[in-house]
């Protein structure tokens, strides 16, 4: 059941973000960015966890999900050291995740050729 939990919380998340790339003027990138603020928003007013937890992956691996781990890396920095954990906790919530964007995006373009498609 999990699985179909977390296709169906994915496959909405997917549909609602082609939905808005057919229907509206919106560019990718800002649809991908207000994914982000939708997790975040999602997050401080308490309804994205409960999402998460029937979701799944399927709630927490696309862009919403990055959005509601730095929420929730604030909040809980916050609750540890104050005001200091506002600019800290996002970060320190999702640096494995960054780091290891980065990583991988080094390492194909070091085994494949970047250029112009032509």
């Amino acid at each position: 059941m999990e699985y179909l939990n977390a296709f169906l919380c994915g496959g909405i998340l997917c549909a609602i973000g082609q939905i808005l790339i057919d229907k509206t003027p919106l560019t990718p990138a800002r649809i991908l960015t207000g994914y982000v603020v939708a997790g975040v928003l999602l997050s401080a007013l308490g309804l994205y966890e409960p999402i998460a937890q029937w979701g799944g992956a399927g709630a927490t691996v696309p862009l919403t999900g990055f959005g509601h781990a730095l929420a929730k890396g604030v909040r809980e920095a916050t609750a540890q050291q104050g005001w200091l954990g506002v600019f800290t906790g996002g970060l320190t919530a999702t640096a494995g995740g960054i780091a290891a964007a980065v990583v991988f995006g080094v390492v194909m373009a070091l085994l494949f050729k970047p250029g112009d498609k032509r």
